[in-house]
């Protein structure tokens, strides 16, 4: 499917903790983890679950930077 963000991440599901109305993802990249926030009936319908590979594609307005 064309897309035109061009921040993609891929990792690997570590964790989802479903609520009754939204899901909490955990996905690990690297050494990092991002964590998403997606409605409940996305992560079922996706059929998401712990050790899936997915694409986390990142798009937005803001992007902080710090210095290590």
């Amino acid at each position: 499917m064309p897309i035109s963000a061009r921040n993609q991440l891929t990792g690997r599901i570590t964790e989802i903790l479903l609520g009754e109305v939204m899901a909490h993802v955990s996905v690990r990249v690297g050494k990092n983890v991002i964590e998403s926030v997606i409605t409940r009936r996305s992560a079922e319908q996706l059929g998401l679950k712990k050790g899936d590979t997915v694409t986390a594609i990142i798009k937005s307005t803001e992007v902080m930077l710090m210095k290590d």
